[in-house]
């Protein structure tokens, strides 16, 4: 994993990182990656993310 952060659709940033086999955005863990859609790439996380108000 080379990415450290990343664009939200909202516009702000979400930071990204490995801890041990987990990748974490935020405080979010990815439970599933690499899932194919029909309009690109999807990755399940275990939390929503909300912006900053």
């Amino acid at each position: 994993m080379k990415m450290k952060d990343a664009k939200t659709v909202e516009g702000s940033s979400v930071m990204i990182a490995v801890m041990g086999k987990n990748v974490m955005i935020d405080k979010a863990k990815v439970t599933k990656a690499d899932i194919k859609a029909s309009n690109g790439v999807i990755h399940v996380i275990d939390t929503v993310l909300m912006p900053a108000k």
